[in-house]
């Protein structure tokens, strides 16, 4: 045994004793990310990276489908663009960061470092569109951007992150509205079907939606301790930017008329949604579709002959399916190594010795439900693509389950605070449609409205928290 051998895979955090203990240890130990110098942002190390451009794959792909082009415009945004539209400055100036020296020099006007490219889109847009030939513009940019933070938590909250924002204009506001929605159906698709992540997709409240938007629109997930994460966003911004910014196109009459936008993001804090929703005590799961290793080959006593060329074999074979790793390290022991690639929430592993060969089999365990299943040799392909198909579907239905377990009703304030402090999760309950009830709930319990849900149901006809009639029946939630 290799001295690093004696330090095992560390144990982590219980995950029902602290959870935000337990979360930033799987971050650290399943080699996700680390800290850095600069306070509140972190480096992703390749694992963590992989499981990024994978969603980002998933996700550019689905985008292309309907018509998305990339582009890429500029870090910083002079503050005399950022001011041009009043309610966005105002929503995002606690947070943004601003250059003033460029060398040794003063600016003459101050620059921003992106904390959001709607002003820099827009300004674009105006020198781009002439005509409605020209529409619609729908373009994204994969790109930083950087909020001041106060309280930051690798992935969720980095005062830098990374993120797709998609920015599109459009002739009508029917065409605008209808490209909202269609991508937070694409939204609903990577978290569902990729990340194996249910979702509620609704309304924001007007005091909940996107600074200088008419509407916002989320697809909401529930963690594995009941807290809610605004997972992806799209907004409509209707003519609140076209105005300020002079995105004029000349109409099909010959006359000249404001165009209509959207705009549209997630970000690396889904790496975080699947770190919460999926992982467990023994630390990071990974569903077989967004993991970068989907299975891993354990050769047991691989200095025995015939072991390692075995394992090669299998190895080979595997990798022209799916994405898979060898683990030949000759200082860990095979108990280290299962643990490792379990802390990693690497979704199959594949075991084989010498008394398997021998016997023409192997043994196949799953990262979901630790089952361990034989296999013959020669089987091995068939049943490693039938095992990553039930794992997704099981990670999703165990998502799925708990998302209904921890889903309560309230009809009364005094219900709704029972429910969420016996049952954190989600509570639904109807809503009058006045802030000052929002803001009451929020005081009380905690929660925050997620959505006013697009699959609306009567509860009753009262709102939660003052009785007077009821408008909306509303998700809420205490939040990442």
């Amino acid at each position: 045994m290799g001295n690093k051998d004696n330090n095992f895979v560390k144990e982590i955090t219980n995950i029902e004793e602290d959870f935000a203990k337990w979360y930033t240890d799987i971050v650290l130990k399943a080699d996700l990310a680390d800290y850095t110098d600069t306070k509140g942002c972190i480096a992703i190390k390749p694992y963590g990276y992989a499981i990024w451009e994978n969603i980002q794959k998933y996700a550019d792909d689905k985008f292309k489908k309907v018509g998305v082009k990339n582009i890429y415009l500029p870090v910083l945004i002079p503050e005399s663009l950022l001011e041009k539209e009043k309610d966005h400055i105002e929503g995002f100036a606690p947070e943004v960061a601003w250059v003033t020296i460029g060398g040794q020099e003063e600016l003459d006007e101050k620059l921003c470092i992106r904390p959001t490219s709607e002003t820099m889109f827009s300004t674009m847009f105006s020198k781009w569109l002439n005509s409605w030939r020209d529409l619609p513009i729908i373009t994204n940019q994969w790109c930083n951007v950087l909020r001041w933070e106060k309280e930051t938590r690798p992935f969720l909250r980095s005062r830098e992150f990374l993120w797709q924002e998609g920015h599109t204009v459009h002739e009508t506001a029917e065409e605008a509205q209808e490209l909202t929605l269609k991508m937070l159906d694409i939204y609903k698709e990577v978290i569902e079907d990729l990340l194996a992540i249910p979702v509620i997709k609704g309304r924001k409240t007007p005091k909940e939606k996107f600074s200088g938007a008419e509407d916002t629109y989320t697809v909401e997930t529930l963690m594995h301790d009941g807290r809610a994460l605004q997972s992806g966003t799209s907004h409509y911004f209707g003519q609140n930017f076209t105005k300020p910014f002079d995105i004029k196109f000349q109409n099909r009459e010959g006359k000249e008329e404001y165009a209509y936008q959207t705009s549209w993001g997630i970000s690396t804090r889904l790496i975080g949604a699947v770190i919460m929703a999926h992982g467990d005590n023994r630390g990071l799961k990974l569903p077989p579709k967004v993991a970068p290793i989907q299975v891993v080959i354990v050769p047991i006593a691989q200095h025995k002959e015939g072991v390692e060329e075995k394992a090669r074999e299998i190895y080979k074979s595997l990798n022209e399916k799916y994405r898979t790793e060898i683990d030949l390290r000759d200082n860990y022991s095979t108990g280290y190594k299962f643990n490792d690639w379990e802390m990693r929430g690497v979704p199959v592993r594949v075991e084989i010795g010498p008394r398997d060969i021998e016997n023409g089999i192997a043994m196949l365990v799953r990262r979901d439900t630790l089952e361990k299943v034989e296999v013959k040799i020669d089987e091995i392909d068939e049943k490693v693509e039938e095992m990553l198909k039930e794992i997704q579907q099981n990670m999703y239905d165990q998502c799925k389950q708990r998302m209904i377990e921890k889903t309560t009703v309230a009809l009364t304030l005094d219900e709704f605070i029972k429910n969420i402090n016996e049952n954190q999760g989600y509570v639904k309950a109807m809503w009058c449609g006045d802030e000052a009830c929002e803001d009451k709930i929020k005081e009380e319990t905690g929660a925050h409205s997620r959505c006013i849900p697009f699959e609306q149901e009567h509860l009753s006809d009262k709102c939660v928290c003052c009785s007077k009639p009821a408008k909306h029946m509303v998700i809420w939630g205490r939040q990442y």
